[in-house]
């Protein structure tokens, strides 16, 4: 019913924004995601094929200073029930001032400038049922008041809603084994305090240097996984931590070189963590004299719990090149490795995108684990080698 009910709104929407004042944009696309080895639980597919929608629909008045945004978003996936699922990306009122801006609604935040993970963004949940690769996220629910002055920009944020991590199901892959029973979730807080959280953010520019100083408290985003047993069977319970976490990102611009940094202290999940993640990357400009750009990316990832860390990035290298042809069809590619600087575990990584005519966008990536022991957090990856193929039409 609640489908329905949202699938009539943005019927509404999408036919008033073209007989009106709206503008809208957006794409539909396909998507093909094949593995390369037999998954390790028969109820596993090789091949999963999902269509997916997102439409933007913006209007401004008041001479600009306010607006309206709704980005609704939808994906069907064959065979993982927990990936087709639909989310409000966007549903925000702006109203601007001169030296202030104030955002209420479902929104984006993104904080963070390194390449490998960004330890700094955590207003938003992730969306893994998308991408295993944390950049999907959930829309949040906020109040958010940004007070801009010479000494840079504050923002303060009243989260007023709390999202789950989404994980693939039974049938789906990437999951880990056991599985992760999303519907056993636990909280250390209820009622209303599992659902407010407070950040703020100082930011400023300073001739070559962007600097980023935030502070979070709230429910985690990332919840600890409780091994749980019931009638003989294992599975994996989220369990979500009240944690306070301050974060530093940096980014220094110096010629072709981009020196990048970001740090967290996080309490409230057991002891106290420190985690960071710093490193550069230089570009060489018009290579050949046939607008090629090359960028190489290297970063050092680090995490104060080691091994109990649940990530697998605890001590570990990027390496990675970047190549953009700056061409009429936006050709890009990037590859790179992660590895762990103690064992022999390798995590290989290709994207690459290109535009096809004026509406069309093809984008490739492929994905391979290597090297990872019985006693690492990734060994249940170690069948889930893949590469993934969209499609998608903008208008």
């Amino acid at each position: 019913m609640i489908r329905q009910f949202t699938f009539i709104i943005i019927l509404f929407f999408f036919g008033y924004a073209k007989s009106n004042a709206f503008e809208y944009s957006g794409y539909l696309g396909v998507e093909s995601l094949g593995f390369l080895n037999d998954p390790l639980d028969a109820n596993q597919h090789h091949h999963y094929l999902s269509t997916v929608a997102e439409i933007e629909l913006y209007h401004e008045w008041d001479k600009g200073s306010q607006s309206i945004a709704f980005v609704p978003f939808y994906r069907y996936s064959q065979h993982d029930n927990q990936r087709t699922h639909f989310d409000i990306r966007e549903l925000t009122w702006l109203k601007a001032a001169e030296n202030w801006e104030l955002r209420l609604g479902f929104r984006k935040v993104f904080w963070g400038v390194s390449e490998a993970q960004h330890l700094v963004d955590i207003i938003n949940q992730s969306d893994l049922v998308e991408n295993a690769d944390t950049e999907d996220k959930l829309g949040q629910p906020m109040i958010n008041l940004a007070i801009i002055q010479p000494w840079g920009t504050l923002d303060l944020f009243f989260l007023t809603g709390f999202r789950e991590r989404t994980f693939t199901g039974k049938e789906g892959r990437l999951r880990s084994f056991p599985e992760i029973s999303v519907g056993d979730a636990r909280y250390e807080k209820k009622g209303i305090e599992k659902h407010l959280a407070f950040a703020l953010r100082w930011s400023h520019s300073l001739g070559d240097w962007d600097l980023g100083l935030s502070h979070f408290y709230g429910m985690s985003r990332e919840p600890s996984l409780i091994i749980d047993s019931k009638v003989g069977e294992l599975k994996l319970i989220p369990y979500y931590e009240m944690i306070h976490q301050t974060g530093l990102d940096l980014q220094v611009t110096k010629g072709s070189w981009l020196w990048k940094m970001e740090a967290i202290i996080r309490s409230g999940q057991g002891k106290t963590f420190f985690a960071d993640t710093i490193g550069f990357e230089y570009t060489l400009y018009n290579l050949f004299e046939i607008g090629l750009d090359v960028g190489m990316v290297a970063e050092y990832l680090y995490d104060s719990r080691g091994d109990n860390a649940p990530t697998t990035t605890e001590d570990d290298f990027l390496a990675g090149i970047r190549f953009s042809l700056n061409d009429i069809q936006s050709t890009e590619i990037l590859a790179g490795v992660i590895f762990d600087r103690r064992s022999n575990e390798k995590f290989y990584n290709i994207e690459a995108s290109r535009r096809l005519g004026d509406d069309f966008k093809i984008e490739v990536e492929a994905r391979f684990f290597r090297g990872a022991s019985a006693n690492d957090i990734s060994y249940f990856l170690r069948k889930d080698n893949h590469i993934r193929a969209a499609l998608s039409y903008h208008f």
